[in-house]
C-alpha cells in the first residue's frame, strides 16, 4: 500500500526534513506541502536541497487542504497544531513534530507553555524504556504521535534505561546540552545570525526555564513505571548552550548512582535496555561519541562513564536533532503505526567529514 502524505511547515527546517526522509520512502507518496506565508511559491525555493520534490508548491496550511490523506505531519511552531487536530478526525494517522500533544500534565503545559491544553498523544520515540517494556509497544496501530523535543529525547534516553533498572538516583539531574540553532526553527532571530553565534557559546534558557523540562520528566517517570506524568520527585537542572554547528546535539548528562549498586549492575543497565536497538547505540567502555558521527542519521550514539569519586553516572549523547530529534523519530514512529519495517526510508550512518 502507497500511504498520502501532507506535510505542513514544509518550508522550516523540521519540515523539510521530515521531507528529505519521506523522499527516500517506498511506501509514501508525497501529495502535499502547505506553508504559511510562503504559501503559493515553490517548494524548492526554501528548500534547495530537496531536487526530487522541485515539482511540489507550497498550498495554505488549513484543514480542508490537510484532510483527505492517510498521514498528516504537523511540523509547525508550538501551539499552533492543536487547532487543526479536531479538523483532522478522520485522517488515519497524524503526527505532531511540535509540543502541543506532548505533556500528559495540563500544569506542566501551564507553567512552561501557557494557552490551550490539547489530550496527550503517543509519546514518538520507540526506544524509550517505559514501566518494563518500551515505548514502541504503545506505537503499534496509534493513530496520533507526538514526536519528541530533540533536547528532551536525548535526556530521556541517556538516563531511562539507569531509572528502569533503579541502579541512579533522579532527584538529582543534571544535563548540560551544546546544541545546534537549527533547534530553534527557521524564522529569523538576532540571537541565531551567524555573526552572533559563530566563534561563541551562549547558555539560554538556564535556571529551569527550559520548556523541555517537563517532558524529561515525564518521560523518566515512565521508565521509572510511575504514575506521575508530572514527575513530581525527578529534579533536573537543564542547560541548554548554543554552538556554531548547524545540527546536532551533544547532551551530557548525570545522575547519583543509588546506594549499594555495582559498576557492572550499572553498565548492564544500559547495554540490556539498548543491546538489540538498532538506532540507539552504547559505546564501548572509555569511548564516547561526536556529533559528526550522526550527522544525517537516525542513530543515538552513547558513551556511559562511572565516576566513582563524584557517585555520579555520566552519559554522553550525540543525536542529530533535526533526525534522531524530531524528522527521523516521527517517521520512525510512523513505519511502527503502519505496520511498515520500522528502519525503512533511515539510516544508522552519518555523514562524513
Amino acid at each position: 500500500m502507497t500511504y498520502r502524505v501532507a506535510v505542513s511547515g514544509a518550508s522550516g527546517y523540521a519540515g523539510g526534513e521530515i521531507l528529505r526522509l519521506l523522499a527516500g520512502h517506498p511506501d509514501v507518496e508525497i501529495a502535499t506541502v502547505t506553508a504559511h506565508s510562503t504559501a503559493g511559491q515553490p517548494l524548492i525555493e526554501h528548500q534547495p536541497h530537496l531536487r526530487s520534490l522541485a515539482h511540489l508548491t507550497l498550498q495554505e496550511t488549513t484543514p480542508e487542504i490537510l484532510a483527505g490523506h492517510d498521514v498528516v505531519f504537523l511540523a509547525l511552531p508550538h501551539g499552533q497544531s492543536g487547532q487543526y487536530t479536531e479538523a483532522l478526525a478522520s485522517t488515519p494517522l497524524v503526527i505532531d513534530a511540535g509540543a502541543d500533544h506532548r505533556l500528559e500534565s495540563a500544569a506542566a503545559w501551564d507553567a512552561f507553555y501557557g494557552g490551550a491544553f490539547h489530550d496527550p498523544w503517543r509519546y514518538g520515540v520507540p526506544e524509550l524504556p517505559v514501566a518494563g517494556a518500551k515505548q514502541r509497544d504503545r506505537l503499534v496501530g496509534a493513530t496520533r504521535i507526538a514526536a519528541p523535543g530533540c533536547n528532551a529525547s536525548s535526556v530521556s534516553l541517556s538516563l531511562a534505561p539507569g531509572v528502569a533498572a533503579g541502579v541512579i538516583d533522579v532527584s538529582d539531574v543534571v544535563a548540560v546540552l551544546a546544541v545546534g540553532p537549527s533547534g530553534a526553527g527557521k524564522s529569523l532571530k538576532p540571537n541565531l545570525l551567524a555573526s552572533e553565534i559563530l566563534g561563541s557559546a551562549n547558555p539560554y534558557a538556564v535556571g529551569g526555564t527550559h520548556r523541555h523540562i517537563p517532558e524529561i520528566r515525564q518521560a523518566l517517570a515512565g521508565a521509572a513505571g510511575r504514575e506521575d506524568p508530572g514527575g513530581t520527585d525527578i529534579r533536573v537542572s537543564f542547560t541548554p548552550v548554543l554552538v556554531p554547528m548547524a545540527r546536532g546535539i551533544l547532551a551530557t548528562t548525570s545522575a547519583p548512582i543509588a546506594p549499594g549498586v555495582s559498576d557492572a549492575e550499572i553498565r548492564a543497565a544500559w547495554e540490556g535496555a539498548y543491546g538489540g536497538e538498532r538506532f540507539v547505540q552504547v559505546l564501548p567502555a572509555g569511548s564516547f561519541p561526536r556529533t559528526a558521527d550522526v550527522l544525517g542519521a537516525n542513530t543515538a550514539l552513547m558513551g556511559l562513564a562511572i565516576d566513582r569519586a563524584a557517585n555520579r553516572v555520566v552519559v554522553v549523547t550525540a543525536v542529530d536533532n533535526l533526525v534522531k530529534g524530531t524528522a527521523g523519530a516521527a517517521i520512525q514512529s510512523m513505519n511502527i503505526a503502519l505496520g511498515i519495517p520500522e528502519g525503512t526510508a533511515l539510516t544508522m550512518n552519518g555523514v562524513a567529514p
